[in-house]
């Protein structure tokens, strides 16, 4: 980019970005399929990792109609996912930040719009971050069914952003996809992917004030 053009808003994923809950979202499905042979769970897992940033009702679905091969009802999905809640909610609000995280959003929360778009739950996501005390940190927070590229531009819409003008951070492809097919700027936070050639990626949010710096002013 020769010139740097001005930051409206930022837009961040929340597992594997702002609280470091991947782990634990990769057990919960080891836990949830444990009655199924090894291979089957092993395939699950790494669809869950492949796709993260999706909501867990998508791959519940996808696990047993192509991995089980034995699709679910309506009624009978719905109980796979509240239990995959059951095993995540409590540990999640537990877990610790990603590193830098909650300093970056101490030092920028006043200066402009910041936003939470995840793949979970929208109910759950909202009760995670209120029993965290995070609430205060973001101007929006946003999950599933809705996806994300519906959900940012909304948040363009509504908040008159112009998309060149705004970041995303992510730690998966859904991010990166979702952030390309809306116009917004991307970075990586660590991840399980691997991201195309010439992305930004990071460790983990220690050096996000720098690599935005990079392509923004203020």
């Amino acid at each position: 980019m020769s010139k740097k053009q001005i930051l409206q808003a930022i837009f961040f994923d929340f597992d594997g970005v702002i609280v470091d809950s991947n782990p634990i979202k990769a057990d919960a499905f080891v836990t949830l399929f444990r009655d199924y042979d090894d291979k089957i769970v092993t395939e699950i897992v790494a669809y869950h990792r492949q796709h993260g940033g999706i909501s867990r009702v998508e791959k519940i679905q996808y696990a047993h109609k192509y991995l089980i091969q034995k699709p679910l009802t309506v009624e009978e999905l719905a109980r796979w996912a509240t239990r995959y809640s059951d095993l995540v909610v409590d540990k999640v609000i537990n877990v610790k930040w990603i590193a830098g995280a909650k300093e970056f959003l101490e030092s920028n929360k006043a200066a402009l719009p910041i936003f939470v778009i995840s793949g979970t739950p929208d109910d759950e996501l909202k009760h995670i971050i209120k029993c965290r005390k995070m609430s205060g940190y973001f101007q929006e927070v946003l999950g599933s069914p809705i996806r994300k590229p519906v959900h940012i531009r909304n948040l363009l819409s509504e908040y008159r952003l112009i998309p060149e003008h705004c970041v995303f951070v992510g730690d998966a492809l859904t991010d990166y996809n979702g952030a390309r097919e809306t116009g917004l700027h991307f970075i990586g936070i660590q991840g399980e992917v691997t991201f195309p050639q010439g992305t930004t990626v990071l460790p983990d949010c220690r050096g996000l004030q720098k690599a935005i710096a990079a392509h923004f002013t203020r």
